[in-house]
């Protein structure tokens, strides 16, 4: 996760439910049980109504995502069919971000 100076109360949940999964993977190990969590990036939600009725700020927030688009519900789905998948029984402890390349910048 970056840092950023000055977080708000839902960026410090996010962080700490992140490191949540790498922790109870570690825990789970050998049982097996495997941790995994998605990281969502930008959603359209209630909580963003406010930054999206800015028409300014509407068109920058995309322009800094590499993929320029916020989250279809499509993407969330796909991480989750992968985590619910065969081909995710050897993945554990992992934090999937699933924000169109923003952590990646």
């Amino acid at each position: 996760m970056k840092a950023v100076v000055h977080r708000g109360a839902r960026t410090r949940e996010i962080e700490s439910r992140a490191a949540e999964a790498p922790a109870l993977g570690r825990e789970w190990r050998g049982r097996d049980v495997n941790v995994n969590a998605i990281a969502p990036g930008c959603i359209a939600t209630d909580d963003t109504e406010a930054l999206r009725a800015d028409p300014r700020r509407d068109q920058t927030i995309p322009g800094r995502i590499p993929a320029g688009r916020c989250r279809r519900a499509g993407d969330l789905a796909r991480a989750t069919v992968f985590f619910a998948s065969p081909a995710s029984d050897y993945v554990n402890a992992t934090v999937l971000p699933v924000d169109g390349g923003w952590l990646g910048r």
